[in-house]
């Protein structure tokens, strides 16, 4: 590690055991839950050092590991920007390279939490639904022999681990934007562990914890700029930052195993009963519009969410779906005013300082869409409202999927569906919007049946490819 490192220490205490494995070791955990973990500790003590496990490859090991497991989190404010070092992590682990070591870490008694931030897909569950998808990949080779890939598959054999050795479960803290994340992550554990050992669901479900929670703060992706310009900032080199925004929420259902956790409460983090108004206040009002914000942004040319609501159609639109198709539908969680929230989501889109990229946001499509944008279609149209703005979104993710923007480029698409969506696409709207709605995986059943969006969607995709996304956002 380099030297001056540890110096520039703001919170953590720097020795503490690993008292959390985190599975998915991603910018955002680093810039969120990292963070409150290390004030938490610095506040009120504990053994809460985190374990990172990457399930996929070695690259945030290997940044990480020189560097003593310590990184820069560099809060973008318009007014100027402030770093501070997080040393939180006690080891980074690969779990292709050895899944035994994971499990192993997994069922030490002394972690009683393991978080997730695996992203939509890493569920392996039916976005629609919220079932187990039986038949994911990674799901057959979890179920083929005892050591998993998928992340419900770790959590599965660490837990039978523990229950064969007499230790009481850890707490499963899902961080990632599912609706009612923990309740849906709960049924996916239970699903695939009673295809395993029924007893050992039985345990599960009686004895295990699955807190939902909603968690926020607007963190983009990592350009090697970035790495230049911290370096310059501080005077070190740090292979592994992450840059953040000043706002940050994290509101958790208070519901742990032996109510063992950090003092959360102690550093700002909102300990609720019920976390479903808060869900949904953030999944559809600031995801929700972040993703129609960058399929639409994205057609028109607009590289970043800043640059697109630096754009007056596009930030007159943004308001009208908050104001007009979101809020309707919404309760309020306590304390809050979803007018007053949105005029500050719309501040936050334009902070200057985050460069949030339409292309990054776009990703994974397939599997946000159902919790971010299609639930609020669907309960607008359940209530006779129109939701002409959203609808417009749906549109301008099918043309995205076609790998082909409306000037005839190639798009980069990542989801998990690439392949199949971009086969959907058909010169004819009609046709198109015929294929897409009969997706099960993504489309809820009243949206797949409701003859008069079929015929709303093809009249936004027809409009978008004919006008142009600038022109179609200014007419809806």
């Amino acid at each position: 590690m380099e030297a001056g490192l540890q110096d520039r220490l703001h919170h953590t205490p720097s020795e503490a055991p690993a008292g959390i494995v985190h599975l998915g070791l991603g910018a955002f955990f680093r810039a969120h839950g990292a963070i409150y973990v290390s004030e938490a500790m610095a506040a009120a003590g504990g053994d809460w050092g985190i374990i990172g496990v990457s399930l996929k490859s070695p690259g945030m090991r290997d940044k990480l590991r020189p560097q003593g497991w310590s990184y820069t989190a560099v809060e973008l404010a318009p007014t100027g920007e402030r770093p501070q070092v997080v040393t939180i992590l006690r080891d980074v682990m690969v779990a292709p390279e050895d899944p035994q070591a994971v499990l192993k870490a997994m069922s030490d008694p002394a972690v009683r939490i393991v978080s997730l931030t695996v992203t939509e897909k890493g569920y392996c569950h039916e976005p629609s639904t919220g079932r187990l998808n039986a038949d994911h990949p990674d799901i057959t080779q979890d179920l083929a022999g005892p050591l998993p890939c998928s992340a419900p598959g770790f959590l599965v054999r660490a837990l039978a681990l523990r229950r064969a050795a007499g230790i009481a479960p850890f707490t499963v803290l899902c961080c990632d934007n599912l609706p009612e994340n923990g309740r849906v992550l709960r049924g996916v554990v239970l699903e695939l562990a009673r295809l395993i050992d029924p007893d050992l669901a039985d345990w599960i479900a009686a004895e295990g914890r699955f807190p939902s929670t909603m968690v926020d703060r607007i963190v983009p992706a990592t350009s090697p700029e970035d790495i230049d310009r911290v370096a310059e900032l501080t005077g070190l080199r740090d292979e592994a930052p992450v840059m953040h925004e000043p706002f940050r929420q994290w509101v958790v259902e208070d519901d742990f195993v032996g109510g063992d956790r950090p003092d959360l409460g102690a550093v700002g983090v909102q300990l609720v009963a019920d976390v479903t108004p808060y869900e949904h206040m953030k999944l559809r009002m600031l995801n929700g519009t972040h993703s129609s914000l960058a399929y639409l942004g994205y057609l028109a040319g607009h590289q970043t969410i800043a640059e697109t609501v630096g754009d007056p159609v596009f930030s007159r639109f943004v308001r009208m779906l908050w104001r007009d198709e979101i809020i309707p539908a919404l309760t309020p969680p306590p304390g809050e005013d979803l007018a007053s929230y949105a005029d500050a989501l719309h501040d936050r889109y334009a902070n200057p300082a985050i460069r949030h990229r339409t292309w990054q946001i776009a990703m994974d499509g397939s599997q946000k869409l159902p919790q971010r944008i299609l639930g609020s279609i669907a309960e607008g149209r359940a209530a006779g409202r129109a939701v002409p703005g959203l609808t417009l979104a749906v549109a301008a993710w099918m043309r995205y999927v076609s790998r082909v923007d409306l000037a005839g480029a190639a798009i980069e698409v990542k989801d998990p569906m690439a392949d199949r969506l971009a086969a959907l696409w058909r010169d004819d709207p009609a046709e198109t919007v015929a294929g897409f709605l009969a997706l099960e995986q993504v489309f809820p059943a009243a949206l797949r049946d409701d003859a008069g969006f079929a015929r709303d969607l093809t009249t936004a995709l027809t409009a978008l490819c004919n006008k142009g996304a600038a022109q179609a956002v200014a007419d809806a």
